[in-house]
């Protein structure tokens, strides 16, 4: 028994690192096949030509064949049952070696069977049974072929030598160390898939609250853009109402049509949309944002940012230019958050025949992206984009600078074709402006000017 503590469940599929793949794979698959047959085959070739290399020498003392191969067979057989019942298995590995241990010399390779039962109980969590059953063990061995060697007639080369009989119980000392850290060591790779189980759940998670805010702030603008503009209606129809008394009696009919259809509407979408309001949230008084107030949103930015505007201006749907007001504003957010001490941006509005193309880049800091974790800002953006049928895109530029730029196509249309993509690693405009008062860039050449200021606002982000 001097080298039990070498054997640890030689090819055992539960011992790990003996398959590939990530440490919560492995712990996964531990504990699914039932069946034990390389401990079974390794006890079993041990315990076989090790006692057939030790009769050769003489040192098995055994004349009756079947006895022979019956204990020696009896403990790797019982290796089929490790799992179900550890303890039991111990009992009948141990038993059989101890009985061969009395008819033949010391001899640690018919020792394996009860040495892997002895670690299959330890693995099994039951500790205390194993030291309790490997001492039992150690104690009966040293008892019978020791102590009680001379009355019970045993031949005196069974009887271990000091260095032996110490080098047995440090064995099954060994054996039981090996099955509690392997115990261990299985609970921390079940903790780690767990782990890793539960970040891969709170990933998809925050990716759908994200989308979800998203949609609700989409929602709440739809609330108020439809609120304003049905307000008016309901507004100019009472107008009218006033000063058509002398109109027929059929436009009085029709104009109070409109004055209560309008009205109905009115409530009929605050009812229906108002329950996405957070509570206690106040609606907002200004008109709906768009691109005539980009000025004002880059001179609240608190840093330099130079604006083009590129092609003709025109009027634009009001879901793109409150779209593009959107992703203007978080990525000039970005920069702020990204860019370190000294930021500045790029701000550049090209109007294409069917679509509108959006660029902003962060020149502030070389290499300045945002975080892989940060990304909630660009899933909002995305999002934006693609509700309008168009794309969005972000990255550091091709050029070799170190700028980060944002991209984005919106189309004019639903369903239009928006004639390009977004291109994250298209150079900056060189020359797109100067640097103005409080940030402020004044526009460049080739398209005109931000529109009038419709108001003000204190939100960049």
């Amino acid at each position: 028994m001097r080298q039990v503590g070498r054997w640890r469940a030689p090819g055992d599929p539960e011992w790990p690192g003996r398959r590939g793949g990530p440490p919560w794979q492995r712990a996964r698959r531990h504990g699914h096949n039932g069946w034990p047959p390389g401990a079974v085959i390794a006890a079993s070739i041990f315990h076989l030509a090790g006692a057939d290399n030790l009769a050769d020498r003489g040192g098995v003392h055994l004349t009756s064949p079947v006895l022979y191969y019956l204990l020696l067979v009896a403990g790797p057989v019982a290796l089929f049952w490790k799992r179900r019942a550890p303890l039991a298995v111990f009992v009948v590995a141990a038993s059989a070696s101890l009985l061969f241990a009395t008819h033949a010399d010391p001899w640690w390779m018919y020792a394996v069977a009860p040495a892997l039962a002895l670690f299959a109980l330890a693995k099994a969590g039951r500790r205390t049974e194993a030291s309790i059953g490997a001492a039992v063990a150690w104690l009966l061995y040293l008892l019978l072929d020791v102590v009680l060697a001379g009355p019970l007639g045993l031949p005196a080369a069974v009887t271990p030598s000091l260095r032996e009989a110490l080098l047995a119980g440090v064995g099954l000392a060994v054996a039981v160390l090996a099955g509690t850290v392997s115990k261990v060591r299985h609970e921390q790779l079940a903790a780690l898939a767990r782990a890793h189980e539960e970040q891969e759940r709170a990933r998809a998670e925050q990716k759908r609250r994200q989308a979800s805010e998203e949609r609700l702030r989409m929602a709440r603008e739809l609330h108020d853009v439809l609120g304003h503009h049905l307000s008016l209606i309901n507004v100019q129809a009472g107008v009218g109402l006033h000063l058509m008394d002398s109109r027929p009696e059929q436009a009085r009919e029709a104009l109070s049509a409109i004055k209560a259809a309008s009205a109905e509407a009115l409530r009929e979408v605050r009812s229906v949309l108002g329950v996405l309001r957070t509570e206690g949230e106040a609606a907002p008084r200004q008109p709906a944002l768009g691109l005539s107030r980009l000025s004002d949103l880059t001179a609240d930015a608190g840093f330099p940012v130079r604006t083009a505007i590129l092609g003709e201006p025109r009027d634009l749907p009001a879901e793109v230019d409150r779209a593009a007001y959107r992703i203007v504003q978080e990525s000039l957010t970005n920069v702020r958050k990204h860019a370190g001490p000294d930021p500045a941006a790029v701000v550049e509005i090209r109007h294409a025949p069917g679509a509108l193309h959006l660029s902003i880049t962060n020149t502030g800091v070389i290499g300045a992206a945002p975080p892989a974790g940060d990304a909630s800002g660009l899933t909002g953006m995305r999002a934006r984009a693609e509700s309008l049928g168009g794309t969005l895109t972000a990255g550091p530029c091709a050029d070799g600078t170190g700028d980060y730029r944002v991209s984005a196509v919106l189309p004019l249309t639903p369903g239009a074709d928006p004639g390009g993509t977004p291109d994250a690693a298209r150079p900056a405009t060189p020359g797109a402006g100067r640097a103005g008062k409080a940030g402020v860039g004044e526009t460049g050449t080739a398209g005109g000017s931000v529109g009038p200021d419709s108001g003000r606002t204190g939100e960049a982000g």
